[in-house]
């Protein structure tokens, strides 16, 4: 049962009018793959708009280093080290992929029905609450689906496993599945051996007419219209652009032919694309106009300077470690600013992400903040933007609403993440220091089994790119900041990691 005094407590403590909150989350978006953040191929004039009339940071990071942990730290403003989800896992099997087209077997671990989230805050401070992209915290019927917590109105995918298809046989319309006129998912991830890679008819196959991107951008739209005579909060966590590599062609078409682009003809459980660079710049480009068309509606509505647009990133881009696993190059956008790795570590090209805040009259144009900022500090942050000063539910957060509008904060003392995946992961940010843990997947589990924990310190000022371990010449420091660690380590027997005794 959900702790309802402190529910109860938020409906007694808010302001007459309360600004709406559009939370906009990219799916496996680097920093470096916007305009505002340096990137020079890939057009995004809507979110580099966005930044020019507010406030970019340039130490955010997500809750992790993959989907369902990062979004579980997001939702219930707990750290990796407290959250229940810390790692992507299947839930009926951990190793499994959701039967395609099944939806009554498709589905992520679920969160318990006690697990409180950011929709279920806002909904008692009058809020009006829509979901709308990808969820990953709980199947159709478990305790994790997101009508059980907090959302009047949800619409999209349940599964990310589904989700790597932008041309579904269905999406999820709150509580039933809505059929759209595309073929059934295909199995086979790869070209015939008859078909040429470099002509674009050999994936015809793949294709659909009905991109759910774009529905679900409407659905975003539609919300926000029919809630705009009352605060609403919508989060809008798109699936763009998490591969497969797939686009329109109208939006193909204003990047072909402007760089070297040899085909990707699929594999890894991937779809084919046979121009995969312009494919992910154009979902990206594609992602950004919906995003100029929410924030003209809001104008349009007379809302600009009674809502608070977010724009964040789930986790790092696809390079590094899974540089090539499903046709993207990475590298060749630059899409983690040169950062060390991507999704799946760490490291800061893991779990960096973007961060642009936009509120027009309060937050000021053309600012930009250093402070280090986390996913848990979204849930007081926006409570307290809000106008809600009632008891809240317990979050690792820090509010930086005070950064946003203004006003000087002290810097947090530290940043913990830790991640179940890749071997068992730890890492603990401390002002310029940064101390990272790898290989502890306890043994007889996991693939680094037999791999003997590491750690690296580094200083990210000195060296941003995480190329010099200097962990040797500071023992002391390392000591300290293990002891950190093992006390924002609660044990999980479903997601269990090595660390150091308390």
């Amino acid at each position: 049962m959900k702790p309802l005094f402190f529910l109860l407590a938020l409906t007694l403590t808010v302001h007459a009018r309360q600004p709406n909150v559009i939370f906009i989350m990219a799916d496996d978006l680097g920093p470096g793959d916007l305009g505002c953040y340096g990137q020079k191929i890939i057009k995004t004039p809507s979110i580099d708009r966005m930044a020019a009339e507010g406030m970019l940071f340039t130490q955010h990071y997500s809750g992790n280093a993959v989907c369902a942990p990062s979004r579980c730290v997001l939702m219930s403003g707990l750290h990796p080290g407290h959250a229940f989800i810390r790692d992507n896992r299947q839930a009926d099997d951990a190793k499994g992929m959701p039967k395609m087209g099944q939806p009554e077997h498709e589905g992520q671990f679920p969160i318990p029905a006690d697990t409180i989230l950011i929709p279920e805050v806002m909904r008692p401070l009058g809020y009006a609450t829509g979901g709308f992209g990808k969820w990953g915290l709980g199947g159709p019927g478990s305790t994790g689906e997101p009508m059980k917590h907090g959302f009047d109105r949800w619409f999209g995918y349940n599964c990310q496993g589904v989700a790597h298809n932008y041309y579904p046989t269905y999406l999820w319309d709150n509580y039933r599945t809505l059929e759209l006129k595309n073929p059934p998912f295909l199995s086979n991830d790869k070209l015939r051996p008859d078909e040429d890679p470099s002509k674009p008819e050999s994936y015809e196959r793949f294709m659909g007419s009905e991109y759910s991107a774009d529905l679900i951008a409407e659905e975003a739209l539609k919300f926000a219209r029919e809630n705009k005579d009352k605060p609403f909060f919508l989060y809008w966590p798109t699936t763009v652009p998490h591969v497969a590599l797939q686009v329109p062609d109208d939006s193909l078409k204003e990047y072909l032919g402007k760089f070297d682009d040899p085909p990707y003809p699929g594999g890894n459980g991937y779809l084919p694309h046979f121009k995969p660079k312009a494919a992910y710049a154009a979902m990206i480009t594609r992602m950004d106009r919906e995003i100029g068309r929410m924030v003209a509606l809001i104008t349009e509505l007379g809302l600009d300077d009674d809502t608070v647009f977010v724009f964040v990133s789930d986790n790092g881009p696809l390079t590094g470690t899974h540089q090539g696993l499903a046709g993207t190059d990475c590298d060749f956008f630059n899409s983690n600013e040169s950062r060390r790795d991507g999704k799946g570590t760490l490291y800061d090209g893991g779990f960096r992400s973007p961060c642009v805040v936009r509120w027009r009259g309060r937050i000021k144009a053309g600012t930009t903040s250093d402070r280090i900022t986390g996913f848990e500090d979204w849930m007081p942050t926006l409570l307290e933007l809000v106008g809600s000063k009632g008891k809240t539910p317990r979050t690792d957060g820090i509010s930086f609403a005070p950064t946003l509008l203004g006003e000087k904060q002290p810097a947090r003392e530290f940043l913990y993440r830790e991640f179940h995946g890749y071997g068992g992961q730890q890492m603990l940010r401390m002002g310029d220091w940064k101390l990272v843990r790898r290989n502890l997947t306890p043994k007889g589990k996991g693939k680094a089994k037999a791999a003997a924990a590491t750690e690296e310190l580094f200083n990210i000022a000195a060296d941003p790119a995480e190329t010099k371990d200097v962990a040797a010449e500071h023992p002391d420091l390392v000591a300290k900041m293990k002891a950190i660690m093992a006390g924002q380590h609660a044990p999980s027997a479903d997601f269990p990691i090595m660390v150091l005794d308390r």
